[in-house]
């Protein structure tokens, strides 16, 4: 499969695209070397109480050769890493129509978004992304390729989006959290309405995807002001963001 690599500026609220070594990348690089790192400043409180090795109290510390406070055992010495959530879903197309779930709970309660939630363990993240799928839409896909993946590091999150189009029987409906399911034209969306801001960056590259018949699978970096809403528009953008064209069959879409 031949790919080629894209950098560009197509929504009004994203970020200057700055490549691979963009200067935000350079100095993460720069901060994992813990030899040459300031001393970070002490976290206020620990969210884990107590050892899930031993049941002793834990407390923050700096390990030996590393240059961030962890959350680590005053007895055993274990050290409880916290790790950023992996959240996973699929951009379902039918018919050139995009399916969208109403949220039926908190956050976001009443706004739309894409069939999405947290990876499980022992899972894929394809199949995490089908599962929940199923889970919030009630109905089956075939995955057809990787799509986006939007970090966001100030809430701890990571985004992957697949590629899906509808599976027999071809139905859907409400799943357990979700109050509303429907196919949208791309045209209809609508992004004043939409749950988060990664899967509103999603769904606008998608769209201009569809519409360039040129599928491409993009990465980048949301960056969202401090105290701002899960899709505040202006307190965002998208930063280090690129973009592979591939040759993934393109669906018959009716834009």
């Amino acid at each position: 499969m031949q790919s080629q690599l894209t950098h560009r500026s197509i929504l009004s609220y994203e970020g200057k695209n700055c490549g691979f070594r963009s200067s935000s990348i350079a100095a993460c690089a720069q901060r994992g070397n813990a030899s040459s790192a300031p001393v970070p400043q002490k976290p206020e409180k620990t969210k884990d109480q107590y050892c899930r090795m031993c049941g002793t109290q834990m407390e923050l510390a700096i390990p030996k050769g590393e240059a961030a406070w962890r959350h680590m055992c005053s007895n055993c010495g274990y050290i409880d890493y916290l790790n950023p959530k992996m959240v996973v879903g699929c951009i379902v197309e039918h018919e050139g129509k995009i399916l969208l779930c109403k949220r039926g709970i908190e956050p976001c309660k009443g706004k739309w978004t894409l069939p999405a939630g947290y990876m499980e363990l022992k899972e894929s993240s394809a199949e995490g992304a089908a599962r929940e799928t199923w889970e919030e839409a009630n109905c089956q896909v075939e995955i057809l390729a990787p799509y986006s993946h939007f970090d966001i590091p100030i809430i701890g999150q990571a985004y992957i989006l697949f590629r899906a189009r509808l599976a027999a029987p071809y139905s859907f409906s409400p799943g357990e959290e979700t109050v509303q399911t429907e196919l949208f034209q791309p045209k209809d969306i609508p992004f004043d309405q939409i749950a988060f801001s990664s899967i509103s960056l999603a769904l606008q590259y998608y769209v201009e995807d569809m519409q360039l018949v040129q599928y491409r699978i993009h990465h980048g970096v949301v960056s969202k002001q401090p105290g701002s809403g899960p899709n505040e528009a202006g307190r965002f953008q998208l930063q280090d963001h690129f973009a592979v064209k591939t040759e993934v069959p393109v669906l018959d879409s009716k834009l």
